[in-house]
């Protein structure tokens, strides 16, 4: 099947319904969300019972850049400051100095594995040098199992902010290529500028959003989303025009305007969360129609081997490197974040780019990174919780789950509404609530326990496998009421 103006809509809406379906049931055996979004796409392609018919490599990376926008500015908009804060060093020397090292080890097993040269190689090393902030926010944001200190936010950091270094090293390589008489030390320059009019950028069309946000008042509450929807897409085509980073630059200006009260700004995240998702599910979806799984099968030995040498070897020497200055990361951490070096969409779509600048062997490096992606995902992805659990970095999350409301607090209070589980070896099993001294600035809310809700008074007793709604006036206080609860 050849798609058309008159049944794209017919199957497109057909293939997100399937999707989201797909998705419902997916973490029940341990498959992320991600996989069978490609899954559905490879089903409905050209060599699946769909049979639908789709080569186009400028159109499936045109889709991709716009899927990105709004996955990193998502990311970005979650991304609280305070958290990213004491992590930004190592964040950063694993954006950058981790990503370079990771594409070297990588290259030069590929250049070993595959009869390519030491340039294609590189060129392959890097399209997988970076982490995929898509697979990294939904799985990690999709689990019941929380990490200990400032691992979550370091992870996530680096996957919304490395991309820019994967996508100069990408480029670089394939005008080496291309233009043999070109230098790399000629390139250096190039990536800085635009690494600094990224961040510029950024964090100027950041003030701006939050400006116009609160100025504007427009009548439809409707036209807000719209409103930030165009400033994303003038953020990264304007940066990109001048010669800057135009994913750095909406990841900074997200970050900047979730840090910033603004007027709609619950239901504005909110709007943006549902839209991420939509367009990892096109991205997804699109890549999957895009791969010939027919083409994937003759390379799997190279490909199992490269993936390999990426997980085992490239990601935990570049790991350990980038974090060598980083006491305050202890070991164990440290085996955790190699081993969360998730590789979902973006390499795919950066894989086009060889593909569109006619490339030699840029079809078997297409298949060989694609290949990468899901088997890093099938692998790393429904791992993460167990080897969290071995290596004793992984902590109960606060889950929301039991209580059957939606408060949602104003815009500008710093109070915190949070669900809260008692486990079952915690210290306040046992006393009642007027014995646990909690912050008199806290308030136990209510209690669901054993299907049952109950208001909570000071002679209440505290029981194993009791949820509570807990409010707080600050983070800080919350944080004193779980370790009272503890």
């Amino acid at each position: 099947m050849v798609l058309s103006a008159e049944n794209v809509l017919l199957l497109g809406s057909v293939l997100l319904f399937v999707s989201i379906l797909t998705s419902k049931t997916s973490f029940r055996f341990g498959i992320p969300t991600l996989i069978l979004f490609l899954i559905v796409g490879m089903m409905a392609g050209v060599d699946g019972p769909g049979g639908i018919y789709f080569n186009d490599p400028k159109l499936a990376r045109f889709l991709g850049i716009i899927a990105l926008n709004f996955i990193l500015f998502s990311g970005g908009l979650d991304t609280k400051w305070e958290s990213v804060r004491p992590i930004f060093r190592p964040g950063l020397s694993l954006s950058t100095f981790g990503v370079l090292i990771t594409g070297l080890i990588t290259g030069l097993g590929a250049w070993l594995v595959l009869d390519f040269t030491p340039l294609e190689g590189m060129l392959l090393g890097s399209i997988v040098a970076s982490t995929d902030a898509a697979a990294v926010f939904s799985i990690l944001r999709s689990r019941s199992t929380g990490l200990k200190g400032n691992l979550r936010p370091l992870l996530e950091f680096e996957s919304g902010s490395n991309d820019p270094m994967a996508y100069f090293m990408t480029i670089s390589f394939i005008e080496l290529i291309l233009q043999p008489e070109s230098r790399l030390i000629s390139l250096i320059p190039r990536f800085l500028q635009a690494m600094a009019i990224g961040l510029g950028a950024g964090y100027l069309f950041g003030r701006l959003m939050t400006w116009v946000l609160n100025k504007i008042h427009l009548d439809v509450r409707g036209l807000y989303p719209v409103l930030v929807l165009s400033m994303v897409m003038f953020t990264f085509s304007f940066t990109e025009e001048i010669g800057g980073n135009g994913f750095l630059a909406v990841y900074t200006a997200a970050i900047f305007l979730g840090n910033s009260d603004f007027i709609q700004k619950k239901s504005l995240m909110r709007f943006y969360d549902g839209q991420a998702w939509l367009m990892q599910i096109v991205m997804f979806l699109t890549l999957g129609l895009l791969v010939t799984p027919s083409e994937i099968i003759p390379i799997i030995p190279e490909g199992l081997l490269i993936s390999l040498i990426l997980m085992f070897v490239a990601r935990p020497i570049a790991v350990f490197a980038s974090l060598a200055f980083s006491p305050q990361i202890s070991f164990r951490k440290k085996v955790f974040i190699s081993w969360v070096g998730l590789r979902g969409a973006v390499p795919i779509i950066f894989a086009t780019y060889p593909l569109l600048a006619g490339v030699s062997n840029a079809q078997t490096m297409f298949n060989i990174v694609f290949f990468i992606s899901v088997s890093s995902v099938l692998l790393q992805g429904t791992t993460l919780t167990t080897v969290a659990r071995w290596l004793h970095v992984s902590v109960p999350e606060r889950i929301k789950r039991k209580f059957p409301v939606d408060i949602e607090l104003h815009e500008n209070s710093q109070s915190e509404l949070v669900e809260l589980d008692i486990a079952s070896d915690s210290k306040a099993i046992g006393k009642e609530v007027v014995e646990l001294k909690l912050p008199k600035t806290a308030l136990i809310v209510l209690i669901y326990r054993k299907g049952r809700y109950m208001m909570a008074s000071g002679d209440t007793i505290i029981q194993g496998g009791d949820h509570l709604l807990v409010m707080g006036d600050s983070k800080e206080t919350i944080g004193k009421v779980e370790e009272c609860l503890r």
